[in-house]
């Protein structure tokens, strides 16, 4: 089969590799639609841990075919997607419920191999069951938007708030329809025009070019800034938009290593909150039923659908000039 595979810092490739067998625990899932990350780009350039060689992709969803041993609940032809996130369940955090800060978490298409392949292999228990109504290509989405209802819910907009989104990508994206469900008055910035249009039809309130501009809209600040973008420069601006007593969450990646610079003096002044999320504790299951219903609209957020062939290069490139999600189809033609 092939498999687009991190061959080491710099070095990635589509590659024929053998089907894997699924072990004990495990389903074989053939792949039908897996999402390009910003992540997997910091994986290749070595800003983010990994273990190489590895097949990347940790957004995906497909159909099982094959059931390792002691596999129960779950037959072949589920229409599955992918909870990548794999928590040890006995360390001290798992026992406190933040299975996303367990000491000895793994994750598939980061640490073993994922879903930029024609089909991929990973324990039963992190397969989530889609609903017929549901099309299979939209479950490539469940994980990035479980990993924005957790960074909401750690926002927490009430009715009325208003919510400034920084970064245009599929994060903000997601984050702004999250935050229009909640009753939020919402605010996009990015520099792209066509994004800005994009939220707009998705139901932001406001746009906004610049985080001066944004300021412009709401002297007073956001009651909630949501950091999407991953981006010091954004990061280092998020202080600025938020009103005093505001919150600001930071869902977009850094590189490891990245400093910014915050004057502690005016959060403790202003009493903003600075808060951070990580991943998607168990919020997988409610991405799914969002985008079942169409609460969040995916279709729309879909900007290439890519062969494999075409992967390394994507994913070795920044995204297009208004691009918001670029798939990587295995089963097209290579």
């Amino acid at each position: 089969m092939k498999a687009t595979r991190l061959l080491g810092i710099g070095r990635i490739e589509t590659v024929n590799v053998a089907i894997p067998d699924p072990a004990p625990g495990e389903v074989l899932v053939q792949v039908a639609a897996a999402g390009i990350c910003g992540t997997d780009r910091h994986l290749l350039h070595g800003e983010f841990p990994s273990t190489p060689p590895v097949t990347l992709g940790h957004e995906f969803s497909g159909i099982v075919v094959a059931l390792g041993a002691g596999v129960s609940g779950i037959g072949i032809g589920a229409r599955v997607t992918c909870d990548p996130n794999i928590a040890c369940g006995t360390c001290d955090q798992c026992l406190a419920g933040r299975v996303n800060l367990c000491r000895n978490l793994s994750a598939v298409g980061i640490h073993r191999d994922g879903g930029f392949a024609e089909y991929c292999a990973f324990p039963a228990h992190r397969a989530v069951l889609l609903p017929d109504v549901m099309d299979l290509i939209h479950g490539a989405f469940c994980e990035p938007l479980a990993c924005c209802i957790h960074g909401i819910d750690i926002g927490a907009p009430r009715a009325g708030e208003k919510v400034a989104v920084v970064g245009g990508g599929v994060i903000g994206m997601l984050a702004l329809q999250l935050a229009r469900n909640a009753g939020a008055q919402t605010m996009l910035i990015t520099r792209q025009t066509a994004k800005r249009t994009l939220a707009t039809s998705l139901g932001a309130t406001l746009t906004a070019a610049t985080p001066a501009e944004a300021r412009n809209h709401w002297p007073q600040g956001a009651d909630l800034v949501v950091e999407c973008a991953g981006v010091v420069e954004t990061v280092e601006a998020c202080p600025g938009l938020a009103r005093s007593g505001g919150r600001i969450v930071v869902l977009g990646v850094l590189s490891a290593g990245q400093k910014v610079q915050i004057e502690p003096f005016d959060l403790l002044f202003r009493e903003v909150q600075m808060l951070f999320s990580f991943v998607n504790p168990f919020t997988q299951a409610r991405a799914v039923q969002m985008i079942a219903s169409g609460a969040v609209d995916v279709a729309a957020l879909i900007s290439r659908r890519l062969t494999m062939a075409e992967a390394p290069a994507a994913i070795a490139n920044p995204p297009l000039p208004g691009e918001i999600k670029a798939l990587v189809m295995p089963g097209q033609p290579v």
